[in-house]
């Protein structure tokens, strides 16, 4: 029973990354569909760039330090995903789920869950929201935290889904080997970004409503856009972010569901 059970969620997941959940969600991604033409070329050239490395060993997670957070030490988050998770993200604008499907992308899915478990994704900003393509996040607002994170890549998985409205995808440079933590969910039909090797691993499930309210009066970063640059972002933090573009919306919290 269990494995038809299984059999069954990824025959739903295979076609819900092809096409979009519903007839009223296909309008949305056709009316958006000038916008996206424009900003999908742009996303394959901002998206965050980091030196390749290797993929983290799977020795077993060791306990944190005494006052250290979970999230602090990449090398200690190797735990293998669930094949079948879901992920409750509690956002300044409410609450939305997950469903995570590892087959899909399954370094992309291993990282995800560690960094949800481990409690990475509290106080982190949707720092590049473009209405009617892509809303972005991941980035630590603690620069020391950041840090660490930003060469501590996962090696590229195959696409084996697609950039369906609704998917979460980690975000990449050009390079190989380039994900690291920073990730974003598809505000329409993206299809466009399979063929440049971003491996969708989830979907929202419940909530989309408002994954669409996520303030994005900013736009694209700088310096092509007049939103954040990613650069700064990385160096100064929720600081930088706060104190120049206050009206961004936050992740206050992201726990496994299930």
């Amino acid at each position: 029973m269990k494995t038809r059970s299984l059999s069954c969620l990824a025959a739903l997941f295979c076609a819900a990354f092809t096409l979009p959940a519903t007839a009223q969600d296909a309008a949305k991604a056709d009316a958006a569909k000038a916008d996206a033409e424009k900003a999908v070329d742009a996303a394959k050239t901002a998206a965050p760039s980091a030196a390749p490395s290797a993929a983290p060993s799977a020795a077993p997670s060791a306990a944190p330090a005494a006052g250290e957070k979970a999230y602090a030490d990449p090398t200690k988050l190797t735990e293998q995903a669930p094949e079948n998770f879901k992920v409750k993200v509690e956002t300044t604008k409410g609450t939305f789920t997950i469903q995570c499907v590892r087959t899909y992308s399954p370094n992309g899915a291993d990282r995800f869950f560690n960094l949800v478990k481990s409690g990475y994704f509290t106080d982190i900003a949707f720092f590049r929201v473009i209405p009617g393509f892509m809303g972005q996040f991941g980035i630590n607002g603690d620069p020391a935290v950041s840090a660490k994170w930003r060469e501590a890549n996962i090696q590229d998985d195959a696409v084996r889904g697609s950039n369906v409205r609704g998917a979460l995808t980690f975000a990449k440079s050009g390079a190989p080997n380039s994900r690291s933590t920073q990730l974003f969910i598809n505000l329409a039909d993206n299809a466009r970004l399979d063929s440049s090797g971003f491996s969708p691993f989830g979907k929202v499930v419940e909530g989309m409503e408002i994954v669409d309210k996520l303030n994005g009066e900013y736009g694209e970063g700088a310096p092509g856009g007049k939103g954040p640059e990613q650069g700064r972002v990385q160096e100064e933090g929720n600081a930088y972010l706060k104190k120049d573009f206050p009206n961004l919306d936050y992740i206050k919290s992201a726990t496994i569901a299930e």
